[in-house]
């Protein structure tokens, strides 16, 4: 969901931005008025989250996906990366990168349905890895990485997709942070990449596409073909937004209470139970059952009834997902829980 604040100051610019005499939908990417709204929009990502000098920021389209090929065409110059499999999509983004060289899976929890973070502190690093790749939280299966890796030397490569702005982040840990904005920032459409600069070279593999070559984007200053412009400008929005709130550290705070909420009632419920060891339990994401697919079924269809929207569990997965990303406010985790003790005292 995005803030009722942003939605509705973009409602009021709908048809005229600040006196251009048109919606930021219709102007020219190329326009004054344009370039001053990514620009503005990478200042204050970059005030968010303190991203050093020698990072890009890139605005581009195609989703997170289309980084699974992007990052090894881009990053593999000795054909070899490491992947920690912790989720579906660390596992796609491994498979693509095994079209293009040596993809090498060092660690994975689907021994146990991706419940769980592996410990990743003394991991197989291949000695001629160009990269250790992770998916920082995993969305489906509601784990996040707390500690880093240690990728012993390595570049690291996170998709945040899902934890984007959730808290502060030290950019300097990594080599390339990515990810797709739908869940936490704008409409979808949008996916930002924040790059170290001695990491784009002119030097991709063979074949990779003009328009996947992020010296191209970099150097272009995310305005080498049309952008997704209007996504764009709501991103400007919600950093603005998140900024008002006072920053990462207070939002990391906000979305904490929310959680603790969420999963303090699913730890002493005696029909709903969490599927994710405590340890590594993600703060936007929360997957629970109740152990029967019937009742699980039920829940969904009276929960939504009631109002509560999206909280049928991933296809994959089953059961149900509560995701409270930052603009849920923590009224509507409120909502959920009640509804869920409600629930629970009419089916036990």
């Amino acid at each position: 969901m995005l803030p009722v604040e942003v939605l509705k100051e973009a409602a009021d610019e709908m048809l005229d931005y600040k006196g251009s005499g048109m919606s930021v939908m219709e102007m020219s990417h190329r326009s004054k008025v344009y370039e001053g709204i990514i620009q503005e929009a990478e200042k204050d990502l970059r005030d968010l989250m303190n991203i050093p000098d020698n990072y890009k920021v890139l605005f581009l389209q195609g989703g997170a996906s289309q980084q699974f090929a992007a990052v090894p065409m881009n990053l593999m110059k000795n054909k070899v990366a490491d992947y920690i499999i912790t989720g579906q999509w660390a596992k796609k983004a491994y498979q693509e990168a095994l079209i293009y060289g040596k993809a090498n899976a060092i660690a994975s929890s689907a021994d146990k349905t991706f419940s769980y973070i592996p410990d990743c502190s003394d991991l197989p690093i291949s000695e001629d890895a160009d990269y250790v790749y992770i998916c920082e939280n995993n969305t489906i299966y509601g784990t996040k990485f707390k500690t880093l890796p240690n990728t012993k030397g390595k570049t690291l490569v996170a998709d945040v997709s899902s934890c984007f702005l959730s808290e502060p982040v030290d950019v300097s840990k990594y080599g390339l942070i990515y990810g797709g904005v739908q869940k936490n920032i704008g409409p979808a459409g949008v996916v930002i990449v924040i790059i170290r600069e001695d990491l784009i070279t002119e030097d991709t593999l063979p074949g990779t596409p003009t328009m996947l070559k992020y010296k191209i984007h970099a150097d272009n200053a995310s305005l080498y073909n049309t952008p997704p412009a209007y996504g764009i400008y709501i991103c400007g929005k919600v950093f603005k937004w998140i900024k008002s709130m006072g920053g990462l550290a207070v939002m990391k705070e906000k979305n904490e209470a929310k959680a603790k909420l969420l999963y303090d009632f699913l730890d002493e419920s005696k029909m709903f139970k969490g599927t994710v060891v405590k340890e590594d339990r993600s703060l936007m994401n929360v997957p629970f059952v109740t152990g029967n697919e019937e009742l699980d079924s039920k829940f969904v269809k009276e929960a939504k009834a009631a109002g509560l929207e999206n909280l049928k569990g991933h296809r994959s997965v089953g059961g149900m997902r509560a995701s409270i990303y930052n603009a849920m406010p923590y009224e509507g985790v409120v909502a959920l829980v009640e509804f869920m003790k409600k629930f629970e005292a009419d089916n036990l």
